[in-house]
């Protein structure tokens, strides 16, 4: 069972982000690879990201990534633990773009903006990241009870929180940050669009209701 989520004092001079962010690796934290290693680790994700893009996300396998790689099989396993684990290593790099511009980018995005600007312009950001990249995330999201433990949706989450608390949200801010997180679920976003016809321009709107409806709209 996960940790809960910390609750500061609304009165305590703490960013609602960092008891999070601890939980989350940096590089620096991360098990410094040989340099072969790392050499294997990057041939490996260009061979996946390769397979993915010819046969589909949801047909990957650690068998075909080793049998492509011309590796045994258990070299992938110990490189990523598990498929989801290595679908979760392909998806490193958007992600990172995504983080980049929500955490120090431009406005309305970035820092520089009011905290209800940046929580209409987060939920369009997430929306079209993610379904521009949906074979991956789709794929991805196979294992439900681990994305919601993963440090990008950590991440995310925290991000969300000290936007609704920036923003005078009233009410328990980390089941809010939840309720916007379900909203921009890539599988509820792809079967609205995919199956409901719905437009992203739609779910944008969506987005920008539901955030009104949580803080006092400026």
């Amino acid at each position: 069972m996960t940790e809960p989520l910390p609750h500061l004092p609304v009165s305590q001079e703490r960013d609602p982000l960092d008891g999070l962010l601890e939980l989350i690796p940096t590089p620096d934290d991360q098990p410094r690879l040989r340099a072969d290693a790392a050499r294997n680790r990057t041939r490996l994700l260009e061979v996946a990201a390769r397979l993915a893009g010819e046969c589909g996300a949801a047909n990957l396998t650690m068998e075909g990534v080793a049998t492509a790689a011309e590796v045994g099989k258990g070299t992938v396993f110990r490189r990523f633990g598990d498929r989801t684990g290595l679908l979760i290593a392909l998806l490193d790099h958007q992600e990172r773009e995504l983080q980049s511009a929500f955490l120090t980018g431009p406005p309305p995005l970035g820092p520089d903006a009011s905290p209800v600007e940046r929580l209409r312009a987060f939920g369009a950001a997430v929306v079209r990241h993610e379904y521009a990249h949906r074979d991956l995330y789709l794929a991805a999201r196979a294992d439900a009870l681990r994305h919601h433990t993963i440090p990008a949706t950590l991440l995310r989450l925290s991000h969300l929180c000290m936007l609704l608390r920036q923003a005078g949200a009233r009410g328990d801010i980390e089941l809010l940050a939840q309720t916007l997180l379900g909203y921009l679920d890539i599988t509820l976003v792809d079967h609205l669009i995919s199956r409901r016809g719905m437009t992203m321009e739609r779910l944008e709107a969506g987005w920008n209701d539901l955030v009104g409806r949580l803080v006092a709209v400026e």
